[in-house]
């Protein structure tokens, strides 16, 4: 491992002479790609092969029991890895990345290169109703930041090759080099200038290619268009999308709700127990909620959509179109329960799959109420189209939905209506929620990056850095010949008041007192607090930069008061911060 560590540090001594940063960052996102693609590929075969062995004696038409305790087995062993061998939280990788990226400088913990991969393996595998997307999304993107980090990039190219691990992990597991590219500038907010496209290109066509190489060239689903795009079906796909929009509203904020009741049980494994007893006899009573749900896809894309109550209680009535349609619903609101409670209660996994597998069911729901009395839509096309329209409401990603549906399906016949019923999701959820399920964690305490370059600048300054400290305060209590001889030792024209428990009282302006401060008559009948102004505002320790700005623009002035619990701190200015912005913009922009 010693030598390793030497040959890299040569390496990298080698580069800094031969090589400028962006000839190295076009090399480097080939490796990010071809790393992270591998990582996509084991974990995609890892937890095939271990749901496989353990479901492999199941019976289409009995229920399994296994499935009361296989799922909560799998939380369990997740939660005892990462408590005892990890010893860091893993969980919501994609909202990790985000954080990284705005808040820690981009710097990814080296075992997030495969620590996801082996707990998502274990939760999913056992049947855990959730997504391998966001955990091998980290594990990309730790890649990608470590790899710039041993080889001592800036900031900006870090975040780059960050972004071209993710795609590479989306590209890798799907097939899907567009998606994958995408997905970084939309959900990780990547900017789109050719400096960040280009190594994003590599990363996502190179992972691509190694799947196909490993994996042979079949896409993600079996599907093929039948029938040519129908116009008189536009107003039924703009109904998928309004319904889509809705569902995915209900999607994120049942996860923060149900996710938030889990985090209120401080015990772990009383966590573990109520999640296995919710997670075993949900699945027990759906089958169709067991792991990532492709496989329910697949059968709603190849007509045997009935078949999504196999294995269950309920097979009996899976001919009968009408209870089929209210199971088809039912299962849609369970699984945002399931999904919740698989994370909340310790298990490892993301909102991806099942944001598709829920997509799917929806396209069949719509479908299947439309063709009660015959067959005027397509079901298939229905269920396929739903998954972008689930995907742009829940990721608020609607390109990534449209191109990722578009090649894993080998379905660009259906390009217009996989645009119409994205963009009516998109716009039915983005009035009542923002901001992605991804994203809303960090929206909350003002720390997302996003694309408007002058907001993402003001999210990395952070206000500890621009408080001047160095102005001289005076007592409340203090005569005008006192502030004077203050005066006389400072540089500045603005003196903090404070009172004897160094409370913030006020501020004297040099400007307001000018007319007095010579007039010795004065000195000891003028007392400061009769000289001080109060601040329009005070700003908290723990304001985020862009609310502080709020608060210089809406009453013009330049300099504030930091306090914390009214104890005086120091001063914040708009020249320090404009000075630190520009600063910040060197390592934010292109070079």
């Amino acid at each position: 491992m010693k030598r390793f560590a030497t040959i890299i540090e040569h390496i990298s001594t080698w580069r800094l002479k031969h090589l400028n940063e962006r000839e190295v960052l076009l090399i480097l996102s080939f490796v990010v790609g071809l790393l992270s693609g591998f990582a996509a590929i084991i974990l995609k075969n890892l937890i095939h092969h271990l749901g496989r062995f353990l479901t492999n004696n199941f019976e289409s038409y009995s229920e399994s029991y296994q499935y009361l305790a296989y799922p909560g087995i799998g939380i369990l062993i997740t939660v005892l890895y990462v408590r005892f061998f990890v010893k860091d939280d893993i969980s919501h990788g994609v909202t990790k990345v985000l954080e990284s990226i705005s808040n820690k400088k981009g710097l990814l913990r080296a075992h997030n290169m495969f620590t996801s991969i082996i707990s998502s393996t274990i939760t999913i595998g056992f049947g855990g109703s959730v997504g391998a997307e966001a955990p091998v999304v980290l594990t990309g993107s730790s890649i990608g930041s470590n790899i710039a980090r041993t080889f001592h990039l800036s900031y900006r190219s870090m975040t780059v090759l960050i972004g071209c691990g993710a795609a590479g992990a989306i590209a890798g597991i799907f097939k899907a080099p567009l998606a994958g590219m995408l997905f970084a500038i939309e959900v990780l907010m990547l900017d789109m200038t050719m400096s960040s496209l280009l190594p994003l290109m590599i990363s996502a066509s190179t992972a691509t290619s190694l799947a196909f190489f490993l994996m042979g060239n079949a896409h993600h689903f079996y599907f093929q268009v039948d029938k040519a795009f129908n116009v008189a079906n536009i107003p039924w796909y703009i109904v998928l999308g309004i319904f889509c929009g809705i569902f995915s509203f209900l999607f994120t904020r049942g996860n923060i709700y149900v996710e938030g009741r889990f985090k209120k049980i401080k015990n772990p494994y009383v966590k573990v127990g109520i999640g296995a007893v919710l997670l075993g006899v949900m699945i027990f009573l759906f089958p169709s909620l067991w792991g990532e749900g492709y496989f329910t896809i697949d059968q709603i894309l190849t007509d045997n959509g009935s078949n999504i109550l196999n294995n269950s209680l309920f097979v009996g009535f899976k001919d009968d179109k009408f209870i089929l349609i209210g199971m088809i619903l039912l299962i849609m609101l369970v699984k945002i329960v399931a999904t919740a409670a698989t994370n909340g209660a310790g298990g490892s996994g993301g909102i991806f799959a099942p944001t598709l597998f829920l997509g799917g069911l929806a396209g069949f729901f719509i479908s299947s109420i439309l063709n009660i009395n015959g067959n005027l839509v397509p079901a298939r096309d229905f269920a396929l189209v739903g998954m972008a329209g689930m995907m742009a409401g829940v990721m608020h990603s609607p390109m990534t939905a449209i191109f990722l549906i578009a090649e894993i399906s080998g379905g660009f016949g259906l390009l217009i209506p996989l645009m119409i019923t994205a963009t009516a999701s998109y716009l039915t959820i983005t009035p009542f929620e923002p901001h992605s399920l991804y994203h809303i964690r960090l929206a909350q305490k003002g720390e997302l990056i996003t694309h408007n370059k002058d907001k993402a600048i003001l999210t990395l300054l952070k206000l500890k850095n621009v408080i001047e400290k160095d102005l001289k305060t005076v007592r409340l209590d203090s005569t005008l010949g006192e502030l004077v001889r203050v005066i006389s030792q400072s540089k500045r024209n603005i003196f903090p008041v404070i009172d004897q428990d160094e409370n913030f009282c006020g501020l004297v302006l040099l400007d307001d007192i000018r007319k007095i401060m010579f007039n010795k008559d004065l000195y000891n009948t003028v007392l400061v607090k009769d000289l001080m102004v109060m601040p329009p505002f005070t700003i908290s320790l723990d304001e985020k930069m862009e609310s502080v700005m709020k608060k210089f623009n809406e009453n013009g002035v330049w300099n504030l008061p930091v306090v914390n619990n009214r104890k005086y701190v120091g001063l914040i200015s708009k020249s320090t911060i404009f000075n630190a912005y520009r600063s910040e913009l060197v390592h934010f922009s292109e070079e």
